[in-house]
């Protein structure tokens, strides 16, 4: 038998060597997280079927090279409307109402509450747990390097303490700085952070794992002073307001371009996703779509979801819809990781629809999707929750009880309510969100016995906000 090893180690060798030949290299993947761009704030146009759902004065040259070269997707849907609970539900593919994570901590007037409402908001939790898993660590324990630049905005705790063991701190809104617009400093020292860290692993051998997370600069953001004269030379009337998002804007898609420029030098490109999505809509602002960040309506949620990578069809398209928590099994499945999902995540993935040209359904725990956002935020409607189930949508209106029921195939601005025309529906619908609620635990309103109508109460115009009927 001793001698008879070596001669069968001989006869294995080139059996051995197809076998790994066969197997590819894990895949390497670059996740761009912008901060409050809305489904139409690209030059991307989402939906083939929609030309509305681009820009108008917007021009992000890079996205565009993206889109490209892989798929959007028409319909993606931003967990939530405002940027932590969103953010939260991405890394663990659990809902904000899962994990008490529904709002958010600006350290402003803007605290989701009503001094005279209707109801009594619950406290959300704003420290994403250090027990709850994060796809990062998941990637990790396989074998990936892990690293997070940019705006964090899920509690103090390093995003070390989640797996990502390269990271420039556990930023806010104000940037490692901390001041009022990290724009546009943070934005290319995040990107040169992601280069070099690109570049580290790809000499290294190891695949990679790197999320860049940018910062809020389409509302009177800074741009630097030669971008903005790139956006004065276009030429056209643009009022200022435009004239700084578009600046801002073609910053930040100046920056990814670097980033798909290094994809190529290092000579990854076929063996790399690269995701380009955000975290909620526009404040205000997200034609064709009523409402924007702070609503329930699809300005706030529907966003852009860009994806290229191996075996994702070139310049498509896709309508199935999708939500910020099916990125985590996705990833994990992209990643050929044999590690269970955590218990409670309910995501699924989406790798079958990339690899069949969009085509085809996820497979979630269940088979509604719903945002809860049991706060007064930017909201004329206040407190409310959405579900989405087929092409339908229900809205629940915490103040009032009221329900709104819109088609949204044939209706997308949800400009006109069904609910009287479809009451079965619309208790389908209603008792379906409450199970859910019931399942997750979720934190709910409750009556305020202090409410007094007689008494003025703080509007949400007051707090700048603006309701989802003042867009329609």
């Amino acid at each position: 038998m001793k001698t008879a090893t070596p001669f069968l180690t001989i006869l294995l060798l080139p059996l051995l060597a197809a076998l790994h030949a066969a197997t590819p290299p894990p895949p390497n993947f670059i996740f761009i997280l912008g901060e409050g761009h809305g489904w139409s704030s690209t030059s991307v146009q989402m939906d083939d079927a929609v030309p509305a759902s681009k820009s108008s004065f917007i021009r992000t040259p890079n996205l565009e090279k993206l889109a490209a070269g892989g798929m959007r997707f028409a319909n993606f849907y931003a967990p939530s409307p405002r940027c932590t609970p969103s953010r939260a539900a991405i890394f663990t593919g659990k809902s904000p109402a899962q994990l008490h994570m529904t709002f958010i901590n600006e350290g402003k007037r803007d605290s989701g509450t009503n001094p005279n409402g209707r109801v009594i908001t619950p406290s959300a939790s704003m420290e994403l747990p250090t027990g709850e898993t994060v796809f990062a660590e998941v990637l990790k324990r396989a074998g990936y390097a892990t690293a997070h630049f940019g705006k964090w905005h899920l509690g103090r705790a390093n995003p070390r303490e989640h797996g990502f063991d390269e990271n420039d701190g556990a930023n806010g809104n104000g940037g490692p700085d901390n001041v009022a617009n990290p724009h546009p400093k943070q934005l290319y020292a995040m990107t040169e952070s992601g280069l070099d860290f690109m570049t580290r692993q790809v000499k290294a051998g190891k695949p990679f794992y790197l999320q860049l997370d940018h910062y809020a600069s389409r509302q009177g953001g800074d741009a630097r002073p030669e971008t903005m004269a790139i956006v004065k030379s276009w030429g056209g009337p643009l009022p200022e307001r435009e004239l700084a998002e578009a600046a801002a804007d073609l910053d930040l898609d100046i920056a990814f371009g670097r980033v798909l420029k290094k994809i190529d030098e290092l000579g990854i490109a076929t063996n790399t996703y690269v995701i380009f999505t955000t975290d909620h809509g526009t404040p205000g602002r997200n034609p064709p779509l009523a409402g924007g960040k702070g609503t329930v309506s699809e300005g706030g949620l529907r966003v852009p979801f860009i994806i290229r990578g191996p075996g994702i069809q070139a310049n498509a398209c896709s309508h199935v819809r999708l939500c910020g928590a099916d990125l985590f099994p996705t990833i994990a499945e992209l990643a050929r990781v044999a590690e269970p999902p955590p218990k409670g995540v309910e995501g699924g993935s989406f790798a079958a629809v990339l690899t069949h040209g969009g085509k085809g359904t996820v497979q979630r725990p269940r088979e509604e999707f719903v945002v809860h956002f049991p706060h007064y935020d930017k909201d004329a409607l206040g407190p409310a929750s959405a579900i989405y189930l087929e092409d339908f949508k229900l809205i629940r209106c915490y103040e009032t009880g009221a329900l709104e029921l819109f088609n949204l195939a044939k209706d997308p601005g949800e400009r006109r309510d069904l609910a009287r025309e479809m009451p079965d529906k619309v208790k389908e619908m209603n008792q379906r969100l409450t199970e859910y609620l019931l399942a997750v635990n979720a934190q709910m309103p409750k009556p305020n016995p202090n409410y007094d109508p007689g008494k003025p109460s703080e509007t949400m115009r007051e707090r700048g906000g603006k309701g989802r009927r003042s867009n329609r």
